[in-house]
């Protein structure tokens, strides 16, 4: 299966492209919100992460066991000092793990982490532009449209033509079948383009083939509605 906005290869249970964004099929509303328990404590949650992240970082970073080697006699590289992370980093890894399982297709694994990812950011002291479009991703993740929007409102109101805005806009209302709303967030995205990547944000270098995959979709929805309303 391919993304219908970019063309890369999906795994057949994504939801969403891991490289652009586009929704694959409608979320349903998942019901891992209501298992999740959102007062838990800083400490608790601290704790929590750093035990998970140790277990996710001792698996990426193993690597691979040589030829003629056993798992037990293979080398292992060092795990993560997750102490030393700062909440942001910590935040920022559990997003990453979330797109990661997207992007294999393991759907129960994301979900798990999710929620986790989500309460991280809201733990943070302060949200910057980038992590609230982390936020807006991953809420979209869960198929919470109303969510991302306001992540997208909230980044509009601080930073007005911030492209940010416009592609969590677009796949919100998509998400939702607002397919007038959509068109007109993709073409806004179109309309501050250029002004807004000569800006060279940092988070722009960092998200820079999402932009360029977001960039064809939006040419591909204005284009189609021109032509049906030619």
């Amino acid at each position: 299966m391919n993304c219908r906005a970019c063309g890369t290869n999906l795994a057949p249970t994504a939801k969403f492209c891991h490289k652009c964004g586009a929704q694959v099929a409608r979320a349903a509303a998942a019901g891992w919100r209501a298992g999740l328990p959102w007062g838990v404590a800083g400490v608790a949650l601290g704790a929590l992460l750093t035990v998970l992240l140790l277990r996710v970082g001792g698996s990426e970073e193993r690597g691979a066991v040589p030829d003629g080697a056993s798992e037990a006699t293979a080398p292992r590289s060092p795990l993560p000092d997750i102490s030393q992370m700062s909440p942001e980093e910590r935040a920022t890894r559990l997003y990453n793990r979330v797109m990661t399982l997207h992007t294999q297709g393991k759907a129960d694994s994301a979900e798990f982490f999710l929620p986790m990812a989500i309460q991280a950011y809201a733990m943070l002291p302060a949200l910057d532009v980038d992590a609230r479009y982390h936020i807006g991703v991953l809420e979209l993740t869960a198929g919470n449209a109303a969510a991302a929007l306001a992540q997208a409102d909230t980044i509009r109101r601080a930073v007005p033509t911030h492209l940010f805005a416009f592609m969590l806009r677009a796949r919100a209302l998509d998400l939702e079948r607002q397919s007038a709303g959509a068109r007109r967030a993709y073409g806004e995205f179109l309309k501050n383009e250029t002004a807004e990547r000569a800006r060279q944000r940092p988070e722009y270098t960092e998200h820079a083939q999402n932009l360029d995959a977001f960039h064809e979709q939006a040419t591909q929805v204005i284009r189609g509605a021109s032509k049906r309303g030619a």
